[in-house]
């Protein structure tokens, strides 16, 4: 996609819009065709919901954008584009949009991530680089997060060959600033992708984003070092909610930075120490993967695991309180709102749709949902 067509404009200025997350996105495109279609029906949902009219993105805020990806030679890849990596779009959440520079052909490789500790030791990253230089010398991209320590070293190790760089933010912000010639070699000889519009300087609220594109891009997640509590934890997690392998570095107990990959293994992760290691567990995804490219291509198909809410009947205003008396600032499966209300649930999805229009639902992972605050 080159960013120039009439429906490309439309769909960026769909996931630009205010409260039209990527849930929220593909619901729309699913139920009403097309992102122009969408943009029209927005306002006539979030009054349903019982909000305020969103903000709908500006066109002249679009062809800014637009012209920005021009000036940096960046281009735009669409949820249903042919070249979308396929298992990406296996997630509940799948970004609608992937700004890109480099080469678009690493996504055809099969892909694992390789995350861990910023303040890695010397041993892990040496490690962390051998392993990636390893593994694309048998035909496998590399992804991670340009973070410092272990992310590094994995871009270091697979640059020469196929390393795919997710940044948190715009593609000409470059965080953490000591990497910025990194980033620019990721951009040049490799791939950098990043879902927020230039210029978006990354907050805390953009890395768990980036992490569900870094294990959702790839067949398995290598974890090399990291404390209990870190992201590199939080994308293994992901990782392994989308079916994907989740595969650890063991280290030595008396180190903090070996008991996050250590407690990964104790609870079902696998432990790796060679190149072969990860082939023997990526190399089942190779009939998946390419069912699922075969698959995947049109707007219609994608996202088939959601529920087709297109001829949901609408909630008459007992059904719409009932369902607000279940929800609270405490995030609940959607599920269990289908549960526990007994109705339809392609009703209570086309509910919650217009609820998050109107700025009164917040949607969290696991497709879990809340009352905003």
């Amino acid at each position: 996609m080159d960013g120039t067509s009439r429906e490309a404009f439309d769909q960026l200025r769909l996931i630009r819009s205010a409260n039209v997350g990527p849930v929220t996105y593909l619901q729309l495109i699913r139920r009403f065709g097309s992102a122009a279609c969408a943009l029209e029906a927005i306002p006539e949902l979030a009054t349903r919901g019982g909000g305020r009219l969103p903000r709908i993105a500006d066109s002249k805020d679009i062809d800014i954008e637009m012209e920005a990806l021009r000036r940096l030679r960046a281009r735009l890849l669409f949820l249903g584009d042919a070249a979308y990596p396929a298992l990406l779009a296996e997630l509940r959440d799948p970004p609608p949009v992937l700004i890109w520079q480099g080469r678009l052909e690493l996504l055809d490789r099969p892909m694992v991530a390789m995350v861990g500790a910023r303040n890695a030791s010397a041993a892990a990253c040496r490690f962390a680089r051998d392993l990636a230089n390893d593994l694309t010398a048998q035909g496998v991209s590399i992804v991670s997060g340009l973070a410092k320590g272990i992310d590094t070293a994995a871009h270091q190790g697979s640059l020469s060959k196929a390393t795919i760089g997710v940044i948190a933010g715009g593609v000409d912000v470059f965080y953490p600033a000591d990497n910025e010639d990194l980033q620019r070699a990721i951009a040049s000889r490799g791939l950098l992708l990043a879902e927020q519009p230039p210029g978006t300087e990354p907050h805390a609220r953009h890395f768990p984003y980036r992490n569900r594109i870094i294990a959702g891009l790839a067949r398995g997640t290598v974890v090399v070092e990291a404390a209990p509590r870190s992201g590199s934890l939080i994308t293994a997690r992901l990782a392994a909610d989308a079916g994907r392998q989740v595969m650890a570095i063991p280290g030595s107990p008396f180190d903090p930075r070996s008991r996050g990959c250590n407690m990964l293994i104790r609870d079902g992760a696998t432990l790796v120490q060679s190149v072969d290691d990860v082939l023997e567990l990526i190399l089942p995804f190779d009939e998946r993967a390419e069912g699922a490219r075969r698959g995947h291509m049109t707007s219609e198909n994608v996202g088939s695991h959601y529920v087709d809410d297109s001829g949901a009947p609408d909630l008459d205003s007992s059904e719409r309180v009932g369902l607000l008396a279940l929800l609270s600032v405490t995030p609940v499966a959607v599920d269990e709102l289908v549960r526990q209300s007994g109705l339809k649930p392609a009703s209570v999805h086309l509910a919650l749709l217009e609820l998050e229009l109107g700025g009164r639902l917040t949607r969290h992972a696991g497709a879990r949902v809340s009352l905003s605050n």
